[in-house]
C-alpha cells in the first residue's frame, strides 16, 4: 500500500463453538488495527436478560414479545471487548451454564435474530477502519457483502478439548456431547442457521496452534486489503 495506508475491510468469521473463533478474531483485529465484535455475546446478553426478567425461554412467543426491550451495547476494542445490558456489565454472567443452556432456544426466535442482526449491521457500518465480526451467520445473513468471509472448523474432539480447558476441567466427553447438541440446534434452526457461506474460505484448525490460525487469517486479510 502506498505510504503504508491500510484499506478498511470487513471480515466475517463464522464457525461452531470451540474452533478458536473468539481468540483468533480478537488477535487478528488487534494486530491489524481493526474493531472487533463478538456477536455470540450479544445473543448471550439477550438470553441473560430473558432469564433475569423471568421470561419463559421455552416459549417462543414470550421471547418474541420481549425481544425489543433490553438495551444491548457492545464495545468493539479487541483488547477490551465489553457488553452491557441496560447499563449493566454482563461480561461474566452471560458465560454461566444457565445462559449457555438457553441461548440456542432464545437465538432461534426470528424476532430476536432480527433485533440483534440490525444491531450488528449498525456496528459494522460505523467501524471506520474496518472490523472483524465473529459469529455463526455473519457471512451468510448479517454481512453477506463482507470483504472477506472465513469459516473455521475443527474436529469435535479438538473442540471439546479446547472448550473443557476454557471451562477449567469440565468433562471432555460431556463437553463434546454438548457441542454436538449445540451444533445440531444452530444448524437446523429455521432462521439464519449456522452455515458456511459459498464464498467463505474454510480453515480447519484441528491440527493448528492458535498462533498458526491467527497467522493464516492475518495473511488472508492482508491479501484482501492489497487487492482492494
Amino acid at each position: 500500500m502506498e505510504n503504508g495506508a491500510a484499506q478498511p475491510v470487513i471480515v466475517a468469521i463464522d464457525g461452531p463453538s470451540g474452533t478458536g473463533k473468539s481468540s483468533t478474531s480478537k488477535a487478528v483485529a488487534a494486530q491489524l488495527g481493526l474493531s472487533y465484535l463478538d456477536t455470540g455475546a450479544q445473543y448471550r446478553a439477550i438470553t441473560w436478560w430473558m432469564v433475569t426478567n423471568g421470561i419463559d425461554t421455552d416459549d417462543p412467543s414470550e421471547i418474541a414479545a420481549a425481544a425489543g426491550k433490553p438495551d444491548i451495547v457492545s464495545g468493539t476494542d479487541p483488547a477490551n471487548p465489553t457488553i452491557t445490558v441496560d447499563g449493566t456489565d454482563v461480561a461474566a454472567p452471560i458465560r454461566t451454564q444457565e445462559v449457555t443452556s438457553k441461548v440456542s432456544a432464545v437465538s432461534a426466535v426470528a424476532e430476536v435474530r432480527a433485533r440483534i442482526t440490525e444491531l450488528q449491521r449498525s456496528i459494522a457500518a460505523s467501524a471506520e477502519g474496518g472490523i472483524v465480526v465473529e459469529g455463526r451467520d455473519i457471512g451468510t445473513t448479517v454481512l453477506p457483502d463482507a470483504d472477506l468471509k472465513i469459516f473455521l472448523t475443527a474436529s469435535p474432539e479438538a473442540r471439546a478439548a479446547r472448550r473443557s480447558g476454557e471451562l477449567k476441567g469440565a468433562d471432555v466427553n460431556a463437553t463434546r456431547e454438548a457441542l454436538i447438541k449445540r451444533d445440531a440446534a444452530d444448524s437446523s434452526r429455521k432462521t439464519s442457521p449456522l452455515a458456511k457461506a459459498d464464498d467463505a474460505v474454510e480453515v480447519d484448525t484441528t491440527a493448528l496452534t492458535l498462533a498458526q490460525v491467527i497467522e493464516c487469517v492475518v495473511t488472508l486479510v492482508e491479501e484482501k486489503r492489497a487487492a482492494k
